[in-house]
């Protein structure tokens, strides 16, 4: 038991010690380690896609497509668009490939002889075996983690931003589905899910994250309700994974899910939505009636100020008064920011017929407020 510490130290050497011997013996085939799976997989799987590359190499479609480049390149393989789909590439061997392809098998055999050497037949055959197992078995956690991550359905996204993630150049991600009703929402599409409405397919949104490396500075979870998605976890790890700061849009009413995100280092700012006062509160969120003990904990959560965070109130004529905005400031004084977004009407609005208040209302809103949150700010005039 106490040499299991050593599987990780172990595969990593036999994989960087694989790579020197395979970049040492296939220079003279102007080939690398990096294009040799993929040119035996393609060699045994004539027609196959890059995506079913990617799928059966288990490596990341950047790797593959630059990996099937090269094999271009030096003449191996040929890439052809399928006629049915023009999205679709296949990949086939050229005939420079079928002259070396014995000989490259005969180079992977020399090393497995070599790294076997001192290993019985059935010592060498039980290495392959159980070493298949813990493949099979690293590979079936892998594809749990992917199903978790499959479980956020993003129906929209803005592909470059430079208003909703402050201070950075960001996109933004619409999840579906809200517990809120409310009137002035413009996502009313995101709220009320038709059973037709297309989401965006991870593969695909993950292949533009990736892309955009470099370009973008962070990503906006928005909706929508993003903690309603029972895969959000896992998903965010995967953004985080690509480098990207993650900044989360969110009602408050899932307070421990939003501690767990905060915890885990998942997200690295919060916008809540604080809908109004305490005392009407579920009329502006649309509910006959609404228990506040989940936004309350959200609040004290982020008046804790762990991580950089602000909260919006969108304010409508109709929803919003003086004493409303007394009791507000009163409820989260010493907040570290406090964003009041004027209302825009629009026919996606789940309720017509409200209105926006005028320049002057909302200055007016922003004076009274400053006693309590200092930093107090008006967007969207």
């Amino acid at each position: 038991m106490g040499k299991t510490g050593r599987l990780l130290t172990d595969s990593s050497i036999l994989y960087r010690c694989s790579q020197k011997y395979y970049d040492k013996v296939l220079d003279a085939y102007h080939l690398g380690s990096g294009q040799l799976p993929f040119l035996i997989f393609i060699y045994e799987n004539e027609g196959i896609t890059m995506n079913g590359l990617a799928q059966l190499s288990c490596y990341d479609k950047g790797t593959v497509t630059k990996g099937v480049q090269r094999l271009e390149e030096v003449g191996y393989v040929t890439i052809e668009v399928n006629p049915s789909d023009k999205r679709v590439r296949t990949l086939r061997t050229t005939a420079k490939a079928k002259q070396i392809i014995a000989q490259i098998y005969l180079i992977r055999q020399q090393w497995w002889d070599q790294i076997t050497k001192n290993m019985r037949e059935e010592e060498a055959a039980l290495f392959e075996s159980l070493q298949s197992k813990a493949v099979a078995n690293a590979l079936e956690f892998l594809a749990e983690e992917e199903q978790a991550s499959e479980r956020v359905g993003i129906f929209g996204i803005q592909k470059m931003t430079l208003l909703d993630y402050p201070g950075k150049i960001a996109s933004t991600l619409f999840t579906g589905g809200c517990n809120f009703r409310c009137p002035f929402c413009q996502n009313s599409d995101l709220v009320f899910l038709a059973e037709n409405m297309a989401q965006i397919p991870k593969e695909e949104l993950f292949d533009f994250l990736q892309r955009r490396q470099g370009t973008l500075e962070g990503i906006c979870i928005s909706g929508g309700e993003p903690l309603l998605q029972p895969g959000i976890e896992d998903f965010l790890r995967k953004i985080k994974e690509l480098g990207y700061p993650v900044k989360l849009d969110t009602n408050g009413s899932f307070p421990e899910q939003l501690k767990h995100l905060i915890d885990g280092g998942l997200v690295d700012y919060v916008a809540m939505d604080l809908k109004n006062c305490r005392e009407r509160y579920a009329e502006t969120v649309g509910l006959a009636k609404l228990d506040l003990g989940a936004i309350e904990k959200s609040v004290a959560l982020l008046m804790q100020d762990r991580i950089p965070y602000e909260f919006r109130t969108t304010v409508v004529k109709e929803l919003h008064t003086d004493d409303d905005m007394r009791r507000l400031g009163e409820w989260i004084q010493g907040a570290r920011k406090l964003v009041l977004q004027q209302f825009v009407d629009s026919d996606r609005v789940i309720q017509q017929g409200l209105h926006a208040c005028t320049k002057e209302e909302m200055e007016a809103f922003r004076e009274i407020l400053l006693p309590w949150v200092p930093d107090t700010e008006l967007r969207g005039l």
